[in-house]
């Protein structure tokens, strides 16, 4: 893999970059180079259905998007394991892009309150608390019968409010947290009296 990462960056495809996170943590992440998505999409080595992206576009959530993708990893694991195929990832701000478009165009003779049912469940979404809770990642995938499927994912963090969180594991959002973020966020939840289960990130 090493030599393939020395290749990759000699070529400009890829680039490597150190993210910092909390006073002890650091790491470094690959991210496409804009010479390297070119080649990606012009090879057509990801279905045209999935968004591709290149660079750090946000660096301060860099610890969190590379967090979301080794998410992403863990759970195609589990999909491939019971005998499914990822079809397609999705991001939050891809559906908040989409959602609110529909959301902008709501009829104003309407009732808001169904008018926003009705968008949400365009978008395989639940109305919580008058808002619409967006997960982290939406994982499209067959099962092991063909049937296509939705995985909504959360990456919750310690610095989550209560109400954010409770909004997100009533959305059914499956909630995934690190280890040392279990506890606290497990009493979050437990005194809102929601029984969503958390799972190591």
């Amino acid at each position: 893999m090493q030599s393939d990462i020395r290749s990759l960056t000699r070529q400009k495809l890829v680039e490597q970059c150190s993210i910092e996170g909390h006073a002890s943590y650091s790491t470094k992440v690959l991210t496409l180079t804009k010479d390297g998505h070119r080649v990606v999409d012009r090879a057509q080595l990801v279905s045209s259905r999935q968004a591709t992206y290149y660079g750090l576009v946000k660096p301060r959530e860099a610890r969190h998007d590379a967090d979301v993708y080794r998410l992403y990893q863990k759970v195609s694991r589990e999909i491939e394991r019971s005998g499914g195929k990822v079809r397609r990832v999705v991001l939050d701000f891809e559906l908040k892009k989409d959602l609110y478009k529909a959301l902008s165009r709501m009829r104003p003779d309407k009732d808001p309150r169904y008018e926003r049912i009705f968008i949400a469940n365009q978008f395989d979404l639940k109305v919580v608390d008058g808002k619409i809770p967006i997960p982290d990642l939406r994982i499209e995938y067959e099962d092991d019968c063909r049937d296509v499927r939705r995985l909504d994912l959360e990456i919750a963090t310690r610095d989550y409010r209560p109400q954010g969180l409770g909004e997100k594991a009533k959305a059914g959002f499956r909630m995934f947290a690190r280890q040392q973020d279990h506890a606290k966020l497990r009493r979050v939840l437990d005194t809102q009296e929601i029984s969503a289960r958390i799972f190591a990130l």
